[in-house]
């Protein structure tokens, strides 16, 4: 579980990011899942953005991608979801304490 000031750090952290994930129509399936935890292995901290024509509630898409991937929900804005899992084997992002 991320602190308050672990969240603040990797907001900024992800200011800067493009999403490199939509969630549209279709919404999430097995194969999104993967690939995004896949991709949160190789860089750790990520944005995924819900298009306007995907009809689920934006909080549980987040809900869901955060469970399925193992990863912890750091922000959810709008309808940009910032994901952050620490990496096995490219570990990045040195956290603050507390």
């Amino acid at each position: 579980m991320l602190t308050g000031k672990q969240k603040r750090y990797l907001r900024a952290e992800a200011h800067h990011l493009d999403p490199i994930f939509q969630v549209g129509k279709g919404g999430l399936n097995d194969h999104m899942i993967k690939s995004i935890g896949e991709a949160l292995e190789v860089r750790e901290l990520l944005k995924v953005s819900i298009l306007t024509n995907n009809t689920d509630d934006k909080h549980e898409v987040a809900r869901e991608l955060a469970d399925g991937t193992g990863a912890e929900l750091v922000q959810l804005i709008g309808k940009t979801v910032i994901l952050y899992k620490q990496s096995t084997d490219n570990k990045k992002i040195e956290l603050p304490k507390g």
